[in-house]
């Protein structure tokens, strides 16, 4: 038989049309298991997760097949609850594919600590503006009787305080310093006693003089 009437004959044309069907059912086979491997076509669109805490992420995530990557904390935002998320990537809106993984950011359970600073015989000119530099506030500020007008001591929460102590950058920080008084009080003394001292002493011999007349 030659090559054209083989070709030509019904069983190659049979064989052939089961080649181009197994051909046709491997191909949607193929493009169905990368559908369904890749989710092909199917989006997801991220919820807003902001304010949420991890308990209510961990939820809403799992309804919508997606997954979430804690980031490391940022510094802390008195506008959000402690352990909230304050930043997410993709953001709320964006659409992604299925199991993609939500990358957040948690908000801290309180300001970070910082050392109190040296303030302690300096004049309250310089050291309320140090601790407002390093981010305290000044609260209270009494004074005690002493020679000079530096601080004395500092307190926070009505308890003594040591520079170095760390509190959380916002704390207040309390004041105690000298009012000068006891400067004053040896200043006017120091002045009595010159004034005794220059004054004219009396000769004797002109109090037996005056004494005889």
């Amino acid at each position: 038989m030659s090559f054209f009437k083989y070709i030509l004959s019904k069983a190659f044309v049979k064989q052939l049309l089961f080649a181009i069907v197994g051909l046709i059912v491997l191909s949607f086979l193929v493009l169905w298991w990368l559908r369904s491997t890749t989710n092909h076509g199917q989006q997801i669109e991220v919820p807003d997760l902001a304010k949420r805490t991890l308990g209510e992420v961990e939820d809403i995530l799992d309804e919508n097949d997606l997954r979430y990557v804690i980031l490391d904390s940022a510094n802390f935002n008195p506008d959000y609850p402690r352990f909230s998320v304050i930043e997410q990537l993709p953001r709320a809106g964006k659409f992604v594919k299925e199991d993609r993984k939500i990358y957040l950011t948690l908000n801290p359970s309180g300001y970070r600590k910082v050392k109190i600073p040296d303030v302690v015989g300096k004049t309250s000119r310089q050291a309320e503006p140090t601790l407002k530099a390093m981010g305290f506030k000044i609260g209270k500020v009494t004074t005690k009787p002493h020679m000079s007008d530096q601080v004395l001591e500092i307190r926070h929460a009505g308890s003594k305080i040591t520079p170095g102590t760390e509190l959380e950058i916002t704390s207040t920080i309390d004041l105690i310093i000298g009012d000068e008084s006891l400067s004053r009080i040896n200043r006017n003394s120091n002045e009595e006693n010159e004034n005794e001292g220059s004054q004219t002493p009396v000769n004797s011999e002109e109090l037996e003089g005056n004494g005889a007349r």
